[in-house]
């Protein structure tokens, strides 16, 4: 039996049916199913009960003997959210929660850490243990989980086997339902096809030309494969960046998307909004050595590849993953 928190959002559903199609139907799904444009996400899905996020803690208690693994991906991960209350109690005292009962009973745990945690990129992109106390995210999303990283690793008491999977720019399908908070490759085929061109952020830096700002961005059929290896191989505990090992350009996402559509490129530069200016990323990139040094070796979709895949098998049929 395999708890999943966040289920029914973009990563966790999408995990689901990852599972599902590697044999792993003896699924707990755990979240706030209170939101009807979620439910899609879980449509032809196979899973034993559905799990209110606020009653985890009790239904642990009761059935702690019969769980074999818990992927903890739910979180509250608005990043313009900047009331930290909300952040410690779902992100941070919860995941404890789900760490202590882990650890008490012995049982293995994946968990959503995220590139957030970086900041600027002081400190680079190395997903090594001993620069986490070092790392200054930008907002109070990622100070979370930056927090919960710094306390896990404090830990003597510990899951038999644990990963905290530090996820970069993750697109694909089910991650209709997140609204602004869904990836600029939902969003520039929504601009597409309501105006025929896509607006992407000015350059703000004499280094960088307009469009250039540079991602890891990975496709969540990736991700879904990533965890699946982890939990089937389960090697050396401890925090591994999820990416591609590339940055690429938001303008090479948006030319990719537009030949997705055989459309000519259409692109229009609009200035970074100032309240984000001082604090908007130029680059990120996952170093991906300590996650192929573990003995994953499958080769990642390139940008155009994931990008083509998603927009002409998903987007465009309205079809869920």
């Amino acid at each position: 039996m395999i708890v999943v928190t966040g289920a029914a959002g973009f990563i966790g559903s999408a995990l689901v049916g990852g599972l599902n199609k590697a044999g792993f139907n003896e699924l707990i799904l755990v979240d706030d199913f209170t939101y009807p444009a979620k439910e899609k996400n879980l449509e032809n899905k196979s899973f034993l009960d559905k799990v209110n996020r606020e009653h985890l803690a009790d239904w642990l208690r009761n059935y702690a003997d019969e769980v074999d693994f818990v992927l903890h991906i739910g979180a509250r991960t608005d990043t313009t959210e900047f009331d930290k209350n909300i952040f410690d109690k779902l992100n941070l005292n919860y995941s404890k929660m789900v760490w202590d009962f882990c650890s008490k009973n012995q049982i293995p745990l994946i968990y959503a850490s995220s590139a957030a945690t970086y900041g600027m990129g002081e400190w680079g992109y190395d997903d090594r243990h001993d620069l986490v106390e070092k790392l200054k995210p930008l907002n109070p999303y990622g100070d979370s989980k930056n927090d919960f990283d710094k306390w896990a690793l404090q830990q003597d008491q510990r899951p038999p086997f644990w990963a905290g999977l530090k996820f970069f720019n993750v697109y694909g399908p089910n991650e209709y339902h997140k609204a602004r908070m869904a990836s600029v490759i939902f969003h520039s085929f929504n601009q597409i096809n309501e105006k025929g061109l896509v607006k992407l952020f000015k350059s703000h830096k004499p280094e960088f030309q307009d469009g250039m700002q540079l991602r890891d961005f990975v496709y969540v059929k990736d991700v879904v494969k990533v965890i699946l290896f982890l939990i089937n191989h389960k090697p050396q505990s401890g925090l591994y960046n999820l990416g591609t090992g590339e940055a690429r350009a938001f303008l090479h996402l948006a030319n990719a998307t537009f030949a997705a559509l055989n459309l000519q490129p259409n692109i229009e530069f609009v200035p970074t909004p100032e309240d984000i200016r001082d604090k908007y990323q130029y680059f990120t990139e996952a170093n991906m050595q300590k996650l192929r040094q573990a003995g994953y070796n499958e080769t990642f979709y390139t940008l155009e590849e994931g990008v083509k895949d998603y927009v002409q098998n998903y987007l465009m049929e309205q079809c869920y993953l």
